[in-house]
Parts: structure tokens; sequence; C-alpha cells
């Protein structure tokens, strides 16, 4: 990653959801350990199921079981659903904002961005969780994990909102917190930045090819070219 900021002209922005617009950990640990409690396993500390978020709940049920323990497949897929009972009731509970995430989307709105959510939960929890936490009206639109068939890194997910939005991919900036949103991007050929306060799956932020860190929301409009 070059030393130098990169300023991009952008007509759409994509943002991750967990960890990057929202810090939704305590809801998501919630649900895992109930979801453990209920299956008979120990409780895991909120700081590894940290490490086990990115990949959609699916890939976080498995390493909740998984993860210094042994379960069958056939285990995992019957925690899935269980996790997701739980977490439907808890979902948006604790998640909060983090600090100037809201500025930031104002001042996007208001140069005339077009904004959208591309996010590896499930719709399901993704749409109630922008309700709930007072930002989804920002968004022009949202694909969530089970919209299409893949999720991030691949790339069809962002070309799939680009395409709602009627942006090229070339005329849209992806803001996130992982690998995922860093492959996906460069997959579908847009720049990326990354927030440093967000999940990464427990790989240090700085170590993923990038356009740029972003220790607050508010830095990606130093970024952006004044329309």
């Amino acid at each position: 990653m070059s030393t130098a900021r990169p300023r991009f002209a952008p007509r759409a922005v994509l943002f991750d959801l967990d960890g990057t617009l929202l810090d939704t950990i305590a809801d998501l640990a919630e649900a895992a350990n109930r979801m453990l409690a209920e299956l008979g396993r120990p409780p895991r500390p909120q700081d590894e199921i940290h490490r086990f978020v990115g990949k959609g709940i699916p890939n976080l049920v498995h390493r909740c079981l998984t993860e210094g323990s042994a379960a069958s497949e056939a285990e995992i897929a019957a925690a899935v659903p269980v996790f997701r009972r739980h977490y439907t009731v808890v979902n948006g509970v604790h998640a909060r904002l983090y600090p100037g995430v809201d500025a930031t989307l104002q001042a996007m709105r208001a140069r005339g961005l077009r904004l959208a959510v591309v996010t590896n939960k499930a719709a399901a929890f993704t749409l109630p969780l922008l309700e709930r936490t007072g930002i989804a009206g920002y968004f022009d639109t949202v694909v969530s994990g089970d919209t299409l068939a893949v999720k991030k890194p691949d790339p069809a997910v962002l070309h799939l909102a680009c395409a709602r939005l009627g942006v090229s991919a070339g005329q849209a900036l992806m803001i996130g917190d992982s690998a995922n949103d860093a492959l996906a991007a460069q997959g579908a050929g847009m720049p990326v930045l990354l927030v440093t306060y967000g999940y990464s799956e427990g790989m240090p932020v700085d170590t993923i090819e990038c356009d740029g860190l972003l220790s607050s929301a508010l830095q990606a409009l130093d970024y952006i070219d004044p329309a």
C-alpha cells in the first residue's frame, strides 16, 4: 500500500456492515453463547468470537463449534438454525454505530453519492438491524449474504450493488474492515479503504492490501474529491 493518500471521484460508495458501520459483536457473541449453552457446550469469550466474524453465520457457527473442539458436519448444520433463532432475539439490542459513521453518511449523501451496504449477513438480520440502528434511510440498496449464491470475497456481490445503483465498478469505492472486502473490491476493479477498528477475522488490518486505512469513518471523506 502506498504511503501517499490517493484521491477518488466515485459516484457511489459501498459499505460493509459488521465492523465497518456497526459494532455488532456483543449481539453476535450473546447469540453464539446462547447457542452453545443450548447445545451443552461451554461459552466462549467475546474476544474469541470477535475473530470468527466476517464470512457469514455458517462460518461463525462452524468456528464456535470446532476451534479447539470437535463437531461433526451434521452437528454444525443442526447448530446453524439454533444460532439464527437466538440471534433473531438479540439482533440490534446492543449494536451501535461506530463514531463518525452517521456524520460520514450524511456528508456523502450531501455530496450526491449513491450508497449501498454489501454484507455477508443474511437479509433477515441485515434489514432489521439497519432499521433498528436508524441508518436504513441512507442506503439506496442492500446486498446481503444470501442475496446471491455467493458472498464476499466474490466480487459478484459488489457488481450487483453497482448495477442496482446504476454505476460501473470503476465508479464505486468500497469501505470495509477485512480481507473479504479488499479481495472483493480488487476482484471487481474498484478501490477499497479499510477501517482499523473492525473485526478482520483476527488478521492485522495493516497487512491487507488496500488503498488506505481509516481510524475513523470520517477519514473516508479525505479520499473523495468534492463534487
